[in-house]
């Protein structure tokens, strides 16, 4: 489960937004006058029910000094949850929804996963829509907020406050502008996960494919 939950987090990009000066965000706790730039960030995010694009996926493992990378398509529907649909190197799809997980894979049987009674999934699955749904109140009660932005974009960084997603997340590191582009999250294994979004979409409603995703086997 927590493998799933890891992949399902979502980036390596031409345009990672704004250059936090020193390079380290977590230089730049969130100000009561940098509030204002924060909520339009936040709000910005929230303008679309429905964000399609693509993604790839670098896991730096820690003990091997190794990289695994992949790359695919995703959706995020606000209401409903993210797909995560892999193309490279093995095909296999991952829908998150708010109190579940489908596995899929060409040529075998979709499989639900429940959540329900795992603490950890499901407060993952909540402050993921947080994300990326652009829950302003959200993010300030579940984390302590880092958070830069200039002309070029924003940059914002995440530790966690709840135990549940700390358990694995020891911290978030989010780019982008009008969306998100960019994220790294550090393990508390010591690997990194770095994800890269690109070719934006933002339709009114999901295509007859996309909504399959979300159709329970």
């Amino acid at each position: 489960m927590k493998f799933l939950l890891t992949i399902a987090l979502l980036f390596f990009t031409i345009e990672l937004g704004a250059e936090v000066p020193g390079g380290d965000i977590f230089n730049y706790p969130l100000k009561p006058e940098d509030m204002g730039a924060f909520t339009t960030t936040c709000l910005r995010l929230a303008e679309h029910s429905f964000v399609t694009g693509k993604f790839e996926q670098e896991r730096k493992i820690s003990r091997t000094g190794r990289s695994l990378k992949s790359a695919g398509n995703f959706v995020i529907a606000k209401d409903m949850g993210m797909v995560w649909d892999t193309v490279t190197p093995v095909a296999a799809t991952i829908t998150l929804g708010k109190d579940y997980i489908i596995q899929a894979r060409p040529g075998r049987r979709r499989t639900l996963i429940s959540a329900q009674g795992n603490e950890t999934f499901l407060r993952t699955a909540e402050v993921l829509s947080m994300v990326f749904t652009g829950n302003a109140q959200g993010l300030l009660d579940n984390f302590e907020v880092f958070y830069f932005t200039n002309t070029a974009g924003w940059e914002l960084g995440l530790y966690p406050k709840n135990s549940a997603i700390h358990s694995f997340a020891e911290r978030i590191i989010i780019k982008g502008d009008t969306v998100i582009k960019y994220i790294q999250l550090y393990e508390q294994s010591g690997d990194t996960i770095i994800y890269s979004l690109s070719n934006h979409s933002h339709p009114a409603e999901l295509g007859a494919h996309e909504k399959a995703f979300f159709t329970l086997p």
